[in-house]
């Protein structure tokens, strides 16, 4: 025999071993669930149990309950005639109750599954770009991705910094704004990603107190002294962190769509109604998890986004989208730009940085809206801060964010409901709100250069272009310079004549 015949023969031998273990194994795991199931009856099903004697026939519950049940079954009764004569009814009809249970529920997971997204294959490939981030380093080591457009700091009149959303990165900004529009308007925008995001390293512990913070590090790694901020959809919590931690750094915030927490308590029962009414299952399935079991979201999201296959933004972020969305979603310009976000938003294939945002998103932000309310700073009443006051008229002290706040809002918004910016109107009276008649959560603020220059006029007036820097020096300082030479060539002079 050779050896070839030989080692195959040894296959063989080897395969028919695991069969029979196999075997062997399944016979004893049905032994031992018929022992399972006959301990189960001996000590819980018998009369003597403690089953038996508080849920049995003769039990008290047993005897409220089983008029209504006979009532019941017998009405029913005529159902077991579509059953086989040789079917217990009891057993088949638990079984085909468990079987709709089950059918049930995967019906309700998929209810809303868009049949027509499975007939494209998802054939493109997402792919990972070559770093073109610049980068500073943060005092804790950290390195923090950003991007500037517009004008150089120091000729900007104004200066925007835009944390971005989430799924999106720093090449997101204001989407499709114009080179030519920033100039005009003498506008420095600065974009960044967030930790874990694109090429920013991730933050060990990061909450909205550390957003703000990173955010002022930025600006002042760049010599940017004072800034408007810009918050869209879920990167609203990020500039509204700016206003509550770091005021004094900020000129005005301008919010679009601005998603808040839809578990905030401080939101009515109509608004809470309103806000989740414009949501689908899968959403509110999401929110659920994101609140209550946060990792389960890394199953869903390596499902999607970071499967490697591009797909559709609704089907992945569980979106309900009007019809004028619809039809920007199909735009091949916005469709470019939205896997390009995505493809550098997913870079590092990490997963956690997305739970972690989805979890900030509907968790305790550290602050409340009410914080940012301009008021009248309250003073301690006692008998020295009585005695002062008569005698030293102090000015009253404000508190919250002085600045302005104007707010977007699409009246046909489905993932950011309408309702959500009457509750921060409610809360921010002086928050100026602007509605937006058949517009969606994408259609104004993306690719839009009319819109685009309806909100720089109303943040910032008429364009003046960038700040000139005279290159000419200081007639003054100049002649102050001559003098002091002609003062020390005299001196000089006398001293040699001496």
């Amino acid at each position: 025999m050779s050896s070839a015949e030989g080692d195959m023969e040894q296959s063989v031998r080897w395969k028919e071993c695991i069969k029979e273990f196999m075997k062997g194994a399944a016979e004893m795991a049905v032994e031992c669930g018929k022992g399972c199931r006959d301990i189960v009856r001996q000590s819980l099903v018998n009369e003597d149990s403690y089953v038996a004697r508080k849920l049995g026939r003769d039990s008290y519950f047993g005897r409220r309950v089983r008029g209504p049940c006979e009532k019941l079954c017998g009405k029913l009764s005529f159902f077991n005639e579509y059953l086989p004569e040789d079917k217990d009814p009891l057993h088949a009809w638990s079984v085909i109750f468990f079987v709709s249970l089950i059918a049930f529920a995967a019906v309700y997971v998929n209810f809303e599954h868009d049949p027509s997204a499975d007939s494209i294959p998802l054939t493109k490939q997402i792919f990972v770009h070559p770093p073109s981030a610049s980068q500073i380093v943060l005092p804790d080591g950290r390195y923090m991705a950003y991007k500037e457009r517009g004008v150089t700091p120091d000729r900007a009149r104004f200066s925007i910094i835009a944390p971005h959303s989430f799924l999106s990165s720093r090449l997101a900004g204001i989407p499709g704004v114009k080179q030519s529009l920033l100039e005009e308007f003498g506008i420095h925008l600065l974009t960044y990603d967030l930790p874990g995001f694109g090429e920013s390293d991730p933050h060990p512990n990061r909450n909205l107190e550390s957003s703000a913070t990173d955010m002022s590090f930025l600006a002042d790694a760049l010599g940017v002294k004072k800034f408007w901020v810009v918050g869209y959809s879920s990167g609203s919590m990020h500039a509204w962190a700016a206003l509550r931690y770091i005021p004094d750094r900020i000129s005005g915030a301008a919010m679009f769509a601005p998603m808040m927490n839809p578990y905030d308590p401080l939101m009515t029962k109509e608004e809470r109604r309103k806000t989740w009414g414009k949501w689908n299952r899968k959403r509110k399935f999401m929110y659920f998890l994101a609140r209550r079991f946060p990792r389960l979201l890394a199953f869903f999201y390596q499902r999607s986004f970071l499967s490697g296959k591009h797909g559709q933004i609704d089907n992945w972020l569980s979106l309900s989208l009007g019809e004028r969305d619809k039809a920007l979603m199909e735009d091949p310009i916005y469709e470019e730009f939205w896997q390009r976000g995505v493809e550098e938003s997913i870079r590092q294939g990490n997963v956690k940085p997305f739970v972690e945002e989805s979890a900030l998103q509907v968790s305790n932000w550290g602050f409340s809206l009410a914080d940012l309310k301009l008021q009248k700073k309250k003073r301690k009443q006692n008998v020295l801060t009585w005695l002062k006051s008569i005698f030293i008229v102090e000015q009253e002290e404000y508190i919250g964010f002085l600045g302005p706040i104007h707010i977007w809002q699409g009246m046909e918004d489905k993932v950011v409901p309408p309702s959500m910016t009457d509750f921060v109107h409610r809360i921010l009276p002086g928050a100026a709100v602007h509605k937006l008649p058949y517009e969606g959560h994408f259609t104004y603020i993306c690719f839009c250069d009319e819109c685009h220059r309806q909100i720089f006029t109303t943040l910032f007036g008429t364009p003046q272009g960038p700040v000139s820097i005279s290159l000419e020096p200081d007639q003054t300082i100049l002649q102050v310079n001559i003098e002091q030479s002609e003062e020390v060539a005299g001196d000089a002079g006398d001293s040699n004549a001496g």
